[in-house]
C-alpha cells in the first residue's frame, strides 16, 4: 500500500488541477457579465468563487486529519482550519500557507459563508468584484504553497 503521505500529495496535486479549472470558470463567468450585463453570468461567477474556496477548504481538511491528525471544532471551524494551516507545527509540518495567503482566502471564506446564505439577487457585484480582482492572486500563492508542501509530504517519506 502506499503511503499516505504520499497518497496526500497526490492529492493535493490534483485539486490544484480542479482549482485551476475552476479559477478559469469563474473569470470566463465575470468577464462575460462585464460584457453581457446578464446578472446569471454574475451568479456563475459568484458559484465559482465558492466552488474555489470548497476547495481548497477541502484540500486543507485532509492536510489537517492526515498531517496534524486533528480538525478544528465548533462554529467558527472554517476560520480556525485557516489558522492552523497558516502556522508551523515543530517537528511535524511546516506552515501551509502564509500569511498574506491566509488573509486572502479569509475574503473567500466569508464571501463563502454569503453564497451559502443569501438569494443569488442579493449578490453586491461590488464584493464579487474585488474578489475577481483578488482571485488570480489567491489561486497563484494558493497553488505555490500548496505543491510546496506536497513537495514536503514527498520528501518526507
Amino acid at each position: 500500500m502506499s503511503d499516505p503521505l504520499v497518497q496526500l500529495a497526490q492529492r493535493i496535486r490534483a485539486e490544484c488541477e480542479h482549482l485551476e479549472k475552476t479559477v478559469l470558470r469563474a473569470q470566463r463567468a465575470w468577464e462575460q457579465a462585464q460584457r453581457t450585463g446578464d446578472d446569471l453570468y454574475l451568479d456563475s461567477a459568484a458559484l465559482n468563487l465558492h466552488t474555489f474556496y470548497s476547495g481548497v477548504e477541502r484540500t486543507l481538511e485532509l492536510v489537517a486529519t492526515t498531517v496534524d491528525g486533528s480538525l478544528p471544532q465548533g462554529a467558527n471551524w472554517h476560520q480556525l482550519l485557516l489558522l492552523q494551516m497558516k502556522e508551523e507545527i515543530p517537528h511535524v509540518r511546516p506552515a501551509v500557507i502564509s500569511e498574506r495567503t491566509f488573509a486572502l482566502l479569509e475574503e473567500f471564506r466569508g464571501f463563502r459563508h454569503v453564497v451559502r446564505n443569501i438569494y443569488t439577487f442579493q449578490f453586491l457585484p461590488e464584493r464579487l468584484e474585488k474578489l475577481m480582482e483578488q482571485l488570480p492572486e489567491t489561486f497563484a500563492r494558493t497553488r505555490a504553497e500548496l505543491m510546496a508542501f506536497a513537495d514536503f509530504l514527498e520528501a518526507s517519506s
